[in-house]
């Protein structure tokens, strides 16, 4: 048989099983999150007729879509680039459903961008969206959303930056450009972060924009203010723009609406130089970094109304957000945010086997367990208790079981605590009471722990 080489393809990774349980975990915070909201579970194929994908997203991002043939095929078919147009898609061949629809989705998406920090070729996305209604009630909640993910997850060092495309509209209209120019204009404050008020400027007149219109423009990226102040300076000088008007206005609801939810006000940011690449976005826009680490924007999304109508010919509001899992995990793992309450392993007890004879009763005792949702994993070597019980520390299984042939005939099991170096031997009927006692201390510290 030939030799091949074990590897991975490029931007593709493995993940063993502790990084599995973070991952886990923090799905499971997010679903949970997602369903406090109303928000219903949707699953979409993988694979989406090309057709449906390309035309959506733009230039730049339709070059990463993955193509996917198969032989004999007669269909053109890619890998799903995000979630979102799946959903549109799902919505326009159900035509039917009760309006407001609220959905989430947590799966793969893949893309055959250049692997970085925080950024694979395969990843998951967990998006929640709502469809079917103009009020900024709506993005407001996606917002609010946002904030208790990351508040359940224990982030406290964020921004949600908030944005809307209306108004990057006024503003090339403010600056005197439109066409090319106002797409290189928009392209080039998206970086106003990463190169600098002057790198923009020379980018900006680099790609064709008049002088004069740039410091134009830069004038008005240069307000600073609370989220109130910056909205009267903008409303000022952006007065007569009817692009203005209704991305303001809706932006003023939308403070409106975020201070009703008890969001506080440290926690979003209105930032007019946000752009967000995806064309496919017609009004509230909004991305959350954490300052550190350096990794990228950790959720976006936005409002896009239109993105339906190019199935349908037929506008329907829609407003979402997708949380960056992968980047969130990473955080995590950087500062150290790795929940206490988690266990190296997801088994909860290790039943030792003392010898042939008592075999059968340890596994009777696995099943027990197992019937009271007890995680339980059965020593496979039979004798050399130290040996087992090593296994079990060394893995990070908290607890231990030992039934020799004196714990049988007495109808008892010694029950180890591996973190207390304690034991105690207690008849059967009180295995799980006790189990059941010192899982819940050991959540209650970890607890403790992580609210220190």
């Amino acid at each position: 048989m030939p030799h091949v080489e074990p590897r991975l393809p490029r931007g593709m990774r493995d993940i063993p099983p502790q990084q599995m349980i973070l991952r886990q975990y923090v799905m499971g915070v997010i679903e949970k999150t997602f369903k406090a909201y109303g928000f219903e579970p949707l699953e979409t194929p993988a694979v989406e007729l090309r057709s449906v994908l390309m035309g959506k997203y733009g230039e730049d991002a339709e070059r990463l879509i993955y193509d996917v043939s198969h032989v004999g095929g007669k269909e053109e078919l890619a890998l799903r680039y995000d979630l979102t147009v799946p959903l549109t898609r799902f919505i326009a061949m159900n035509p039917g459903l009760r309006l407001p629809f609220k959905r989430y989705q947590i799966a793969p998406v893949w893309r055959a961008e250049r692997p970085a920090k925080g950024r694979y070729r395969q990843f998951y996305q967990c998006d929640a969206d709502i469809v079917g209604t103009a009020s900024m009630l709506a993005d407001a909640e996606i917002i609010t959303l946002i904030h208790d993910v990351l508040s359940r997850l224990g982030f406290t060092n964020y921004t949600i930056f908030i944005n809307h495309r209306q108004l990057l509209a006024a503003l090339g209209e403010y600056a005197g450009v439109q066409g090319e120019q106002a797409g290189a204009l928009y392209r080039s404050i998206d970086k106003l972060d990463k190169i600098g008020e002057e790198g923009v400027r020379q980018e900006m007149l680099a790609g064709g924009v008049p002088a004069e219109a740039a410091d134009r423009l830069l004038s008005l990226l240069r307000m600073e203010g609370t989220n109130a102040e910056l909205l009267a300076d903008m409303r000022r000088r952006l007065e007569g723009l009817p692009a203005a008007e209704k991305g303001l206005k809706e932006l003023e609801e939308l403070i409106q609406y975020l201070h009703e939810f008890g969001v506080p006000e440290e926690r979003y940011q209105l930032a007019f130089s946000m752009v967000r690449g995806l064309s496919y976005y017609t009004g509230p826009i909004y991305e959350t970094i954490v300052q550190e680490p350096k990794i990228g924007s950790i959720t976006g999304g936005g409002r896009y109304d239109e993105l339906i109508g190019l199935f349908t010919g037929r506008s329907l509001p829609v407003t979402g957000t997708t949380v960056g899992i992968e980047r969130i995990i990473d955080v995590i793992e950087e500062l150290g945010m790795y929940p206490p309450s988690l266990g190296r392993t997801t088994a909860q007890l290790l039943v030792t086997i003392f010898d042939e004879s008592t075999r059968p009763a340890s596994i009777q005792l696995c099943q027990e367990m197992r019937r009271q949702d007890i995680h339980v994993e059965l020593s496979f070597e039979v004798g050399k208790i130290g040996s087992q019980i090593r296994y079990a520390s060394q893995k990070g299984i908290p607890f231990v079981a030992i039934l020799g042939p004196d714990e049988v005939q007495a109808g008892k099991v010694t029950l180890r605590d591996l973190d207390r170096a304690e034991q105690v031997t207690v008849s059967r009927n009180e295995v799980v009471p006790l189990l059941r006692q010192w899982l819940a201390e050991r959540q209650h510290t970890s607890a403790v722990s992580e609210g220190q």
